[in-house]
Formats: C-alpha cells, structure tokens, sequence
C-alpha cells in the first residue's frame, strides 16, 4: 500500500495531525512531511493532461498564422502588384443653390463675360504685342537685382561705418568720464572746503545763541510778567465776544420760533376752510395750465385716430413695397438661374472638347511610343530581365525552406532527448537516497516517456 491511500484525509477547514499516520507507516513526522508532498507532486504530474484541451487556442492560431504570414512576405519579392484604379471624379454635381450662391455665381459668371467682353474689344482696337512688355519688364528686374545689390553693399559698407563709429565713440566717451572725474573730485573737494567753513560758522552762531540764552534768563521774570498781563487780556475780549454772540443767537431763534407759529396759524385756518367733493370735467376744455400744446381730451382722442390711420396706411404700403421687391428679386433669381444654366451647358460641352481632344493626343502619343524602336528594344531587354530575375527567385525560394526545415527538426530532437536524460536522472536520485517507492518512479518514467514521445521497458 502506498502511502497517499494511508494518508489520513479530512475535511478541508479541519485540523488533523499527521502523526497517526506517519506511526502507521513506520515514518516520522518529519519524513512524513518530505515523502507525501513528493508523491502528490508526482501524481499531479501523471494527471494534469487529463483535462486539458489539445486544440491549440485561437491566440496561438493568430500568432502561427502571423508569422507564417511574415515568412510568405519574405519570399514573394516578385509578387505582381495590381494598379490602383482611378477614379473618376464628377464636376459638376448637383447641388442645391440658395439665394445667395445664385446670386453669386451669376456675378461670377458675369464678370468673366465682361473680362472677355473687354479682351475683344481690345483685340478688336488693336491691342500692343507684349513681347516689348517682357522686353522692359527684363530690363526692370535687372536694374532691380542691380540695385539691391547696391544696397546690400551699401548696408555692408554701413556696418564696418558704424563699426568705427561705435569704436571712436567708445573712446570719447572714456575721455569724458576722465574728465568727469576730475571734475567731480575738484568738486568734491571745493564742497569739503565749504563744509568745514559752515562748520565754523555754525560754531560761532551756537556760540552765540548760548550767550543770547544766558542773557534771556535774566529777564525771564520780567517776560513771564508781561505775558500774564498779555493773557489776561485775551480772556476779557473773549468773554465779551461770546456774550455778544450768545445775544444774537437768542434773537435769532426767537424769530424763526415767531415764523413757525405764524405758518402753522396759516394752515390750521386753510384746513377750516369747506372742500368741494364733487368736481365737473368737461372733455372739450383744456386743463389751463398755459402751455402751447395744450389741447382738449376730445382733441386728443381724434389726434390719436389720425395717427393709428397714418400708421395703418403706412404699414399698407410698406407691405406693398415689400411684396414688390420679392417678386422682382425672384425674377432675378430666375433669370440668373437660366444664364447660369447655359453657363453650365457651355461649359460642359467645352469640357467635353478638351477631354475628346486630350484623349486624341494621348492615342497618339501612345501610337508613337510604341513605333519607336529604342522602346521596344527596351521593352524586351526589361522583359528578359524580369524572367530571368523570376527564375533566380524560384531557385532561392525553396533552399531556405528546407534548411529552415532540417534545422528545426534537428534543435527538437536535442531538446526532446536533454529532457528524457533529465528526468531519468531525477528518477535515479530519488530511488538512491529512498525518498520515492518502485512503483512511484516507475509510473513517473512512463509519464515523462508519454510526455516526450518514447517508451518505457518494463523491469
């Protein structure tokens, strides 16, 4: 018996020694632990093909294809290339004309008969042979190109000028700052020489202003007496001028108080006075406020009737008018539609000539090509170059393929057998230190033999 049938299985969730076990199998835990895992692993190993699914999947099928596809490529270099077709555009296509692109290519069209108009007539009148026109026109662009070279060695010429002059300017203007320096220093020291005077000065005035303050303390009391005095004085003017003006203010009050009762009397006496309630309006008479334009509410009313009939009759016309201008406008479009149409049809029928004519050309062009004896001898060399270069292509298709072929097949065969003496090797450790039983390593030959493609002799 093996030991994974003696392995004591529980539920997944549960917790479960594996000491039991390992005691019914002569191991240790330890052993256990090492031998199980191994056995599990080898089992997995024999059953994991059993549900896979040997159809390749649609990504590695997109992936084959693709690079099979590249290899194609590779080898059609001589592939035929179709033309392109080319199609052939429509000029004149129905489009549906608004107000304004009718008018507009009827202007177009207009003015391009006009131009014509004034093209024949001039042809007509004699026009002048442009070639004297070209002549002076040559001559004008030469003594242009002439006279922008003159310039440009003019502007060459002014830049080395005022190259020099910006050197000679540099110059001077070093030579004033020396002179600005010393200027400034015999300023500086002319302004030192006052300053030390002013100091004195100043010394001899504090001088001075000391002595004058040592003398005014002496009649410092005499001063503080005449400035009370002075004070004094002040005060009595002042009180008698507030008096005064308090005076004028009270008098002042009492009369506008007298001016209030006066008004209020005045109104208590017109409130006294009986109102008329009812009041007759008569629409013919005018308010009387005396203005100009003053006028009845009768008055008013026909006023206001001859306007609303002025506007009415104006609003008539205007619709009349505009009536007016949309017919005239829509005879307009029509007329412009039909010249536009034969327009059109001139144009078409034109078009129709240019391309029968260009068509005629290129028959012809094409005839004498091909009557010329240097094309068709080139035309053959081309022919046997294309052939022979087909030739050497076929011969170079199928030399690389099978290489390709024979080299492939040849690294498989190298990979399939490093693998077998691999895993026999494995095999050989695990039966030589006891970890895997005989029939364990037996079952897991046969898969890697199943798996690599070769076969197993039984012991």
């Amino acid at each position: 018996m093996e030991l994974a049938d003696t392995w004591d299985r529980s539920p997944s969730g549960t917790w479960f020694s594996p000491e039991p076990a390992a005691k019914r199998v002569g191991l240790s835990a330890a052993g256990y632990h090492q031998v199980v895992p191994q056995e599990l692993l080898i089992e997995a190993n024999m059953g994991q093909f059993r549900c896979a699914n040997p159809e390749k999947s649609e990504k590695t099928k997109r992936v084959l294809s693709e690079i099979m596809k590249e290899e194609d490529n590779k080898l059609d270099f001589n592939k035929m290339k179709s033309q392109q077709v080319q199609i052939k555009k429509v000029d004149n296509v129905p489009v549906r004309l608004n107000a304004a692109a009718i008018l507009r290519e009827g202007a177009l069209y207009q003015r391009q008969v006009e131009e014509e108009l004034s093209r024949i007539e001039k042809l007509v009148d004699g026009a002048r042979d442009p070639s004297e026109f070209l002549e002076w026109q040559r001559q004008m662009q030469a003594k242009d190109l002439e006279r922008q070279l003159a310039d440009i060695e003019c502007r060459r010429l002014e830049g080395k000028l005022s190259r020099e002059e910006a050197v000679l300017a540099r110059q001077n203007l070093i030579q004033e700052n020396k002179r600005k320096a010393l200027m400034k220093k015999e300023e500086t020291e002319e302004l030192m020489r006052q300053y030390a005077e002013k100091r004195l000065q100043e010394e001899k005035e504090m001088r001075d202003l000391v002595e004058q303050v040592a003398e005014g303390h002496k009649n410092a009391k005499q001063a503080k007496l005449k400035l009370q005095k002075y004070k004094q004085q002040i005060v009595q003017e002042v009180a008698e001028e507030s008096r005064e003006l308090l005076r004028q203010a009270l008098e002042e009050a009492q009369e506008e108080l007298r001016k209030k009762f006066e008004l209020i009397r005045e109104i208590r006496a017109m409130e006294s006075v009986p109102i008329i309630r009812q009041t007759f309006v008569d629409l013919t008479q005018t308010a009387g406020h005396g203005l100009n334009c003053e006028m009845s509410i009768v008055e008013l009313r026909e006023r206001l009737a001859l306007l609303k009939e002025a506007e009415r009759k104006a609003e008539e016309e205007k619709r009349d008018q505009i009536l007016e201008e949309k017919q005239s406008k829509q005879q307009l479009l029509l007329d412009t539609l039909e010249q536009i149409s034969l327009h059109r049809t001139a144009q078409s029928k034109a078009s129709l000539l240019r391309l029968e004519e260009k068509k005629a050309k290129s028959q012809l062009g094409k005839a004498a090509v091909a009557n010329n004896e240097r094309v068709t001898e080139l035309q053959r060399k081309l022919e046997e170059k294309v052939t022979e270069r087909k030739r050497q292509a076929e011969a170079l298709k199928l030399t690389p393929h099978r290489n390709a072929l024979k080299s492939s097949k040849n690294s498989y065969e190298e990979k399939h057998w490093k693998e077998l003496e691999e895993s026999r090797e494995r095999q050989a450790q695990l039966l030589q230190y006891g970890v895997v039983s005989g029939e364990s390593a037996h079952r897991m030959a046969a898969y890697q033999a199943a798996r690599s493609g070769g076969c197993v002799i039984p012991s």
